[in-house]
């Protein structure tokens, strides 16, 4: 999807017209990937713009760093800040907001430690990730044969910015094949998750996801979904998901901050179906919970003042 530019980008404590938040093409994190980075939704409410849970993707990316060695030149609460600011300054009430942590100009070789930690947030009108059709009509996903990278080559807790060289390439094999999406399965063969989205198994009315140790990441929607379905009166389950598992499935969805919360219509031509009662109820409150109608949640919205 296309990126709408807008008036101004944060980038280390000031912020920059869109087209000058340029860096240097010796940028360390160009060359070895060593970046951290957070994806963000803001949406539109009664009470105006609101970011869904800032500060635990704030935190995130902290951690990120912390995994890699790169303690942030700002706070959580600085950071915080400065996307509440970025968002007014450029006059939005819904966007998608990209905070970035990398390691910038200075020497070329792996140790990155004589490179300074560049900061930058920005933000973009944003529609629905998939696809406003997939919210409503579901996707059609594929098993990768590119597997997800195992826990002690590259941490899934961290999101960072080299890792996701194995999403591109799932992503781009699905594409070539005719599929929406792919879904990735870890080294022992069990499912991980999708190349930017969390996956959900809906059998028998139970839900389950894989846990992290599968190699899922972490994600704050996955999290935040997780704890819907239980105030439903459905909890979800952590286990090993076979390949078996999503072709026998009766409902399937996945979850994340671009997608937020898309059914899957479809795996490697086995039909799952058209998105079932379980996927529609958890989806329906999600978007009440993130448009501000449902005010149990109001503490996971973040007012821009």
């Amino acid at each position: 999807m296309p990126i709408q530019a807008v008036d101004v980008i944060w980038m280390n404590g000031e912020l920059v017209e869109w087209e000058k938040a340029t860096i240097h093409v010796l940028t360390h994190a160009l060359h070895y990937g060593t970046g951290v980075f957070e994806g963000i939704r803001c949406y539109e409410t009664p009470k105006g713009p609101a970011v869904f849970r800032l500060q635990d993707h704030m935190k995130r990316l902290e951690n990120s760093g912390r995994i890699f060695m790169m303690e942030l030149p700002y706070t959580a609460d600085e950071l915080i800040a400065a996307t509440h600011e970025t968002i007014k300054a450029n006059g939005l009430q819904s966007c998608y907001v990209r905070p970035i942590a990398f390691r910038g100009y200075g020497e070329i070789g792996v140790n990155p430690e004589a490179n300074p930690i560049d900061v930058a947030i920005a933000v973009w009108p944003w529609g629905a990730y998939l696809g406003e059709d997939a919210l409503k009509d579901g996707v059609r996903m594929t098993i990768s044969s590119w597997r997800r990278h195992d826990p002690n080559i590259i941490p899934p807790a961290a999101k960072v910015t080299g890792a996701y060289i194995n999403s591109v390439a799932a992503k781009q094999e699905a594409i070539h094949k005719g599929f929406d999406e792919a879904i990735m399965l870890n080294t022992q063969g069990y499912v991980a998750e999708a190349t930017g989205e969390n996956i959900f198994v809906v059998k028998d009315g139970e839900i389950t996801t894989p846990g992290l140790s599968a190699g899922a990441l972490s994600g704050i929607t996955r999290n935040s979904v997780m704890k819907l379905a239980a105030d439903l009166g459905n909890p979800v389950k952590e286990a090993m998901i076979s390949r078996s598992d999503l072709y026998t499935a009766d409902e399937m969805f996945c979850c994340g901050t671009a997608a937020e919360v898309t059914p899957i219509r479809e795996i490697d031509g086995r039909i799952i179906g058209p998105p079932g009662p379980v996927t529609l109820e958890i989806q329906q409150k999600f978007f009440d919970v993130v448009k501000g109608v449902d005010e149990k949640y109001a503490h996971w919205l973040d007012i821009v003042s």
